[in-house]
This record gives structure tokens, sequence and C-alpha cells, in this order.
């Protein structure tokens, strides 16, 4: 652990299993990217975010996917069901993810090792007209990864 207070961390954990159902979309999100950036994993809290997330799925934007995703990887906490029902809900806004969201998006998914063809398909369709926007460093991993996941953009 990265922090000096990893019991101060449980007790939060605790805290909000107690009333994660009344958590909204960027709760839950904020809640796992917290704790993956201090990188504390608590799997019954992550469990319970996903758990309290799936029915809600429609109500995260762009951001609050991206940073959910990234927070399971990043903790290496795995939970296809979310990651399967955020490909799912991800799909119909693509067009709202920033350069930066579809870049981790596909790298979430490839560190995983989780395809989904369906969401890399419309990753590489909505990069392609935003390039300009990407840096270097989000253009070299969105074309690693989409190669990772066998697509190709052209």
């Amino acid at each position: 652990m990265d922090h000096q207070h990893p019991m101060v961390f449980d007790e939060v954990a605790r805290a909000a299993l107690l009333i994660i159902d009344t958590f909204n979309s960027q709760d839950l999100s904020q809640t796992v990217k917290g704790f993956a950036k201090m990188d504390h994993h608590h799997p019954m809290l992550f469990d319970e975010v996903a758990r309290a997330a799936i029915p809600v799925i429609d109500t995260f934007n762009s951001q609050d996917l991206a940073q959910t995703l990234n927070a399971f990887a990043k903790m290496d906490h795995h939970h296809p069901m979310l990651f399967d029902v955020v490909a799912g809900a991800a799909i119909p806004i693509i067009d709202t993810f920033n350069s930066r969201d579809l870049a981790n998006t596909v790298n979430v998914f490839n560190k995983i090792d989780q395809q989904h063809p369906m969401l890399f398909d419309e990753v590489a369709s909505a990069a392609i007209p935003t390039l300009d926007t990407f840096d270097s460093p989000e253009l070299a991993n969105t074309v690693n990864h989409l190669k990772k996941s066998n697509k190709t953009v052209s």
C-alpha cells in the first residue's frame, strides 16, 4: 500500500458498505477510484460497488464508466459481469468519451484480458474523427491496445 493509514481506508470501506445503495453513479465511481489511487484493495467494497452499479449503469457518464473500469483493473479485481454491462452502456455513448477515456477503456479490457469486439469496434470508430485531440501517448496506447485486441484502425 502506498499510504500510511490502511485502517482508515478499512473503516471508510466499512461505512460505505452500510450505505452503498444510496450512492449515485459518481459516488460509486469515485469510491473505487479513490481506493485504487491509494492502492488499497478492499475486495468486498469492490464487489458491492459492482453489485450496486450494474442495475444503474445507464446513469453513468463516460468519465464515470472509464474511471470505474480503470479502478477495477488497477486493483486487478475481476468482475466480468460488470465489465460486460459497462461495455454495453459505453457503446451508445461512445461519442461522449474523450481521447483519454477511449484509450483507457481499451487498455483496461486488455489488461484484464476480457475481449469485447463490439466495444473495440466502437472505440476505433469514435477515435478516427478525433485523432487530432489525442496526445502521443494516447495515440500509441490506443493503437497498441486495439492491435492486442486484434482490431485494426484504417
